[in-house]
Order: structure tokens, then sequence, then C-alpha cells
């Protein structure tokens, strides 16, 4: 017989850092965090998701839209590869405009960090 373990792992419990490539902001203040192969909604406020922008992991892609840019694996001609590695990843689907945005973000950040 099997017995259940005490710990009960809450999915909200997650580092945004470490573990979400991308999210999305609706207007009710509804976040949409994008992990390799999930998706959770948490409700935040304004100085919870300024926090998280102003830290300087996430860069905005769109009005709505934030991309982690310590997970950027590759970008072609019309999204991005965001992962872990090659095997564990997510497209996320950009226009050429954002891609650009994205690429020099990613530049200022190597320069600053080196």
């Amino acid at each position: 017989m099997r017995i259940a373990s005490e710990q009960v792992h809450n999915l909200y419990d997650f580092e945004v850092e470490k573990d979400i490539l991308f999210f999305k902001v609706n207007r009710q203040g509804l976040v949409s965090f994008h992990g390799v192969n999930y998706n959770l909604k948490k409700p935040m406020t304004r100085e919870q998701l300024a926090k998280l922008t102003q830290e300087g992991t996430f860069a905005a892609v769109a009005s709505n839209c934030y991309v982690n840019l310590q997970k950027v694996i590759s970008m072609n001609e019309d999204s991005v590869c965001l992962g872990r590695d090659a095997t564990e990843y997510k497209n996320l689907p950009l226009s050429k405009r954002q891609l650009q945005g994205l690429k020099s973000r990613i530049v200022a950040t190597h320069r600053i960090s080196s």
C-alpha cells in the first residue's frame, strides 16, 4: 500500500526567474505565466508586477508580454525559442520589430553584466 507524502506541492509556488519563460498580463491584473509544459494564471498587484519587470530578468516585447532574457535559446525570423535546452523549449511568435527590440535588449544586458 502506498501512503501519500505529507508535502503538498502548490502550483503557485515557483521561482519566476528560474521557472518562467515568459508571461502575459491582461487588463484585470491577471498574469499568465508560461513554463516549458505548463501555463498558470495568477492575480498580481501593480507593485508586484512592477517589481518583476524592473529587476532586469524580463524584457517587454509587447505592451502585455514579457520574455525571460535568461531563457532565450535562439531567434528565428518570426519567433523566439525559450527554454532550458534544445529538448525543453517553447516558441513564442513575435513580429520582426519585436524581435529586433529583444535582440538589442539582450546585447545591452550582456554588455552590462560583463
